[in-house]
């Protein structure tokens, strides 16, 4: 996949992508996005967001893109890819996991309550894709592994982003402080990178495609674009969207693609804030529904 941190000359083009991320057309209309994360941040919390034109390329909002931020049930983004590109290659096949002890937190997810001890990769990354499953994010992590998780991303140009821990119900002072960190421009562009097939190949791409599409989770951004959490895959008044999110004690993040009528934008936004009261939580997800209204303009405009 082309990705702009690859090499000095795609980090120049970025940079003066991002630069311009103020000028007419699209750019414009991303302000009530500025205004409700800036109020954010005004506020303490750590924001980082990226809006790239599908199409082009062209950076149409870049907010502290580069920043490293928590960024929770997002990084499945990455071992999915590992997982499809290994289907492809024929490292996996159609083999079976047991749910084992060690893969077991009571986050989200199915599989904890089935009957069936024992998946195919495939099912088991059907479940992260549309609910991120914990039970089977956890088996297939660690069939695939997180060093194979890092090679791959490495690989493609992504070098801000990774899964650096298990699903865990708690985090000790020896465990990672978040099972996945990411830099939204990083995440912005791999989404990008799916949706023109570009991620290690057409069919690599599609399979996480396929996983991403069944995604219940449209609290966040895509809750602003009024189409049905369980039923989205088809194009629904001429929109389509694919979305990953990531929830955690202080950190809201999604990264995701919207197509529309006119254009196709992808996304990705990542809030880290002191998450004391539910009037603060709530006013990170009205923010990031927001910038979801912005989203859903664009691909309209």
């Amino acid at each position: 996949m082309t990705e702009p941190d690859a090499s000095p000359r795609r980090r120049q083009r970025a940079v003066s992508r991002a630069a311009g991320r103020h000028r007419g057309g699209l750019d414009d209309a991303f302000s009530g996005t500025v205004e409700a994360l800036g109020a954010l941040a005004y506020d303490g919390a750590k924001v980082s967001a990226s809006v790239v034109d599908t199409s082009t390329g062209h950076a149409v909002l870049a907010i502290d893109d580069r920043v490293v931020l928590p960024v929770a049930g997002v990084g499945r983004l990455l071992l999915l890819i590992e997982v499809a590109a290994q289907l492809e290659e024929g490292a996996l096949h159609g083999d079976r996991l047991q749910r084992m002890a060690r893969d077991t937190a009571t986050g989200p997810g199915l599989w904890q309550f089935l009957q069936e001890p024992t998946l195919q990769v495939s099912d088991l990354a059907t479940l992260v894709g549309a609910t991120a499953d914990a039970w089977a994010t956890n088996a297939l992590l660690s069939t695939v592994g997180i060093d194979a998780v890092r090679v791959r991303a490495e690989g493609l140009g992504i070098d801000r982003s990774a899964v650096i821990d298990r699903v865990r119900d708690r985090r000790g002072p020896d465990d990672a402080p978040d099972s996945a960190v990411a830099a939204v421009r990083e995440l912005s562009w791999l989404m990008r990178g799916l949706a023109l097939g570009d991620v290690v190949d057409d069919a690599t791409s599609n399979r996480v495609l396929g996983w991403l599409s069944l995604g219940m989770d449209m609290s966040l951004v895509a809750g602003a674009f009024g189409l049905d959490p369980l039923a989205h895959r088809a194009l629904d008044h001429g929109l389509q969207s694919v979305a990953v999110t990531g929830s955690g004690p202080g950190v809201r993040s999604e990264t995701g693609v919207l197509r529309g009528p006119e254009r196709s934008v992808s996304y990705a936004v990542s809030v880290s804030f002191d998450d004391a009261t539910m009037h603060q939580r709530l006013a990170v997800i009205d923010a990031l529904r927001a910038m979801g209204a912005d989203i859903l303009d664009a691909v309209h405009a």
